[in-house]
Formats: structure tokens, C-alpha cells, sequence
């Protein structure tokens, strides 16, 4: 397999963030994707013009851009590996899940398709990552998403912890320390008004957390 170029990588890179933002954002601007990648708009506007004189997307006025079927074909496919990484350093590797995303940003690139299909057969066809977020399907569909913002919980209500929407690692640390990650049952005991904290149980302790992580953590009522 031919080896990788810098700008093959940032064009990979520039393309899975456009995916995650149509699909798991608030939508592709200058702005958002210069915050995404932490890079300076006007290198977000140079690279865009360059991707539309590619054919891998449509660049629309004001800076919005959307995938063609190719650059679908590629976002969706880094992706996927990155994904699949982040659950192969975790469940194999044994790895910190607040530790694997910027791992999975350098082996994403490297990984052939020999070698993520061996992945899927190692792992047993992981249908989400480590942190909650769908891999999605290879044929470029979009991927199921049943959860909804543990802020909207009403109080009383207990759900599922699903994922955690900013893989931040001091984030996932903190979350990881009282016990919400994926599948850990939590249950909304009290909603201060006036956007004040929301207090929960997870597996029987009690805690005090943000209505801003709140709205990060994603669950299945």
C-alpha cells in the first residue's frame, strides 16, 4: 500500500471532521471546523477552496461545506478506523478511555483495510467506541442514534449512560471517577432551577454535576 503523504493525512483529517460535524454537530462552518481541528480560519478557508476543486466536497457561501459520495467515502472510512482503534487500545490494550482518542488520531491513518477488518473479527463488530459514539456503517448511512442529553431527564427518571459527546480527557477522567461511563444506570434525583446543578445517583452514590456535563452525557431512557 502506498504510503501516506502529509497532506493525504490532512485531507483525511479535514474530511472527518466535516463528517463528524454534519452528522454529530452543529453543522460544517469555517469557524466550527477551525475550533474542530485547532487550526486558524483562514487555513480552514485555503483548505476548503482545495477539497472543492478536489471533488471530495461542495463548498457553499459563508464557509458551509458538504461531503460529495467521495469525500463521504473517505470520512466515513477514517472514521470507522478511528473508532475502531480507540475500542482495540481500550478492550486489548487495556488503555484509559480519556487516553485513547489522540492515539486513535495517529494509528487512523495507518490502518488498511486488511487490518480493520481483522479488528472487526478481534473485536466482535464493535458498533460503538469506547466513549459512546456510533462507528459508522462502512456503506456511508447514517448510524443509529437512540440517545438523548442526560439533562433532559426529568427528575425521578433513571436511564442509561450512552456516551459522552467531547472527549476531553479531564472530562472523562472525572466521569470515568464516579462511575458514568457506558451502560452504568444513573438516576436524576434533583434539577436546581435557573441552570443550576443536576444531582444524580450512579450505582448508589450521589452526586452534584453541571448542567453543562449534563448535556454532555448522553443516555437511553
Amino acid at each position: 500500500m502506498p504510503g501516506h503523504t502529509h497532506f493525504d493525512e490532512s485531507t483525511e483529517e479535514y474530511l472527518e471532521a466535516i463528517y463528524r460535524l454534519e452528522r454529530e454537530g452543529p453543522g460544517v462552518t469555517t469557524s466550527a471546523l477551525a475550533s474542530e481541528l485547532g487550526v486558524a480560519p483562514a487555513s480552514v478557508s485555503g483548505m476548503l477552496k482545495k477539497l472543492d476543486g478536489d471533488g471530495y466536497i461542495e463548498h457553499r457561501a459563508r464557509g458551509e461545506a458538504k461531503l460529495t459520495p467521495r469525500g463521504l467515502e473517505i470520512g466515513v472510512r477514517v472514521l470507522r478506523r478511528h473508532r475502531l482503534a480507540e475500542c482495540f487500545l481500550t478492550e486489548m490494550l487495556g488503555m484509559p478511555w480519556d487516553e485513547v482518542h489522540e492515539e486513535a488520531c495517529r494509528l487512523e491513518h495507518a490502518i488498511s483495510a486488511r487490518v480493520e477488518q481483522r479488528l472487526i473479527d478481534v473485536l466482535g463488530d464493535p458498533q460503538v467506541c469506547p466513549h459512546g459514539h456510533p462507528i459508522p456503517p462502512a456503506d456511508g448511512s447514517d448510524p443509529p442514534h437512540p440517545d438523548i442529553p442526560l439533562a433532559q431527564i426529568a427528575a425521578g427518571e433513571a436511564a442509561t449512560i450512552y456516551g459522552v459527546t467531547e472527549e476531553v480527557p479531564e472530562i472523562l477522567r472525572h466521569l470515568g471517577d464516579i462511575g458514568m461511563r457506558p451502560g452504568a444506570k444513573v438516576k436524576v434525583l434533583e434539577k436546581a432551577p435557573l441552570g443550576g446543578p443536576v444531582t444524580i445517583d450512579v450505582n448508589g452514590v450521589r452526586h452534584a454535576i453541571s448542567l453543562e456535563l449534563a448535556r454532555m452525557v448522553t443516555v437511553l431512557a
